[in-house]
């Protein structure tokens, strides 16, 4: 089975495309800021197949004039995975106060398969803008203009949006939803709360908040509800632990490093 790192990132980022209600109220960002990096093993049957890095620049940049931050999500296999070859980067600009994505991009080189995309958010328009670049990422191919919904998120927004939630009264089988544009097309990302757990990790031990997304049936993965995520229940809400069911055996990713928290 060759392993993609897309698939771990779609995982990661709960794309799915179930109905999902209005998102929780957002409460002010206090859970991340500039500098942060979080770095994660991926395995597969045991075996470290690859490394994922998410990454805040040092830098707050500017986008049309306004703030946002710069952050960008990093894939490589490893070890005997490196013969399938994944070099993967997901990226996005966020409104530093309102977290909505004024512009994604994703650079997928992934063996002989390559995707060069940058996507320009008009949130007050509800308009998103789709440039498709060649495979050497140096001559524009295509454009092209959609509909979305009010304050959308693209595939990694969307998680750093999720940080900022108030999870307080939560209780087992409660949904919050999340409205994504992704690949051309708008979803309704749905979670389900599945309570607390504590876990152990290389880098601490942490109470934790369990996620499952609604996934849409497919091939790919195993069960009704075959992913979970586990976030810490601590000020900052980091992902320490995903795993995910696989039709045939099952993918982890652990945190292995987190660097630059906001909070201490």
């Amino acid at each position: 089975m060759v392993l993609q790192l897309q698939t771990i990132f779609l995982m990661l980022f709960f794309l799915g495309n179930a109905q999902a209600p209005e998102p929780e109220p957002v409460r002010k960002n206090q859970a991340f800021g500039k500098g942060e990096t979080l770095t994660f093993n991926v395995s597969y049957f045991f075996i470290n197949a690859a490394e994922a890095k998410m990454v805040i620049s040092d830098e707050i940049h500017q986008v049309d004039d306004r703030p946002a931050y710069k952050i960008d999500v990093y894939g490589r296999t490893l070890s005997i995975f490196k013969l399938f070859y994944v070099k993967d980067n997901w990226g996005t600009y966020i409104d530093t106060a309102r977290i909505v994505p004024y512009r994604a991009y994703r650079h997928i080189e992934e063996g002989n398969y390559r995707k060069h995309e940058v996507i320009d958010f008009d949130q007050q328009n509800q308009s998103a803008t789709v440039k498709l670049y060649d495979r050497e990422n140096k001559e524009l191919v295509k454009t092209e203009s959609f509909d979305v919904p009010y304050q959308v998120q693209d595939i990694v927004s969307g998680y750093y949006l999720l940080r900022t939630m108030d999870f307080k009264g939560l209780k087992k089988g409660d949904e919050i939803g999340i409205k994504g544009f992704f690949d051309m097309k708008n979803y309704n990302l749905k979670l389900i709360y599945e309570g607390k757990d504590r876990v152990s990790t290389s880098i601490g031990d942490f109470d934790t908040h369990v996620f499952s997304p609604v996934m849409p049936s497919n091939k790919l993965f195993r069960g009704k509800k075959p992913i979970k995520m586990w976030i810490t229940a601590d000020d900052n809400r980091i992902p320490v632990k995903i795993k995910a069911s696989m039709v045939v055996g099952s993918i982890n990713m652990d945190i292995v490093s987190a660097e630059g928290l906001r909070n201490n």
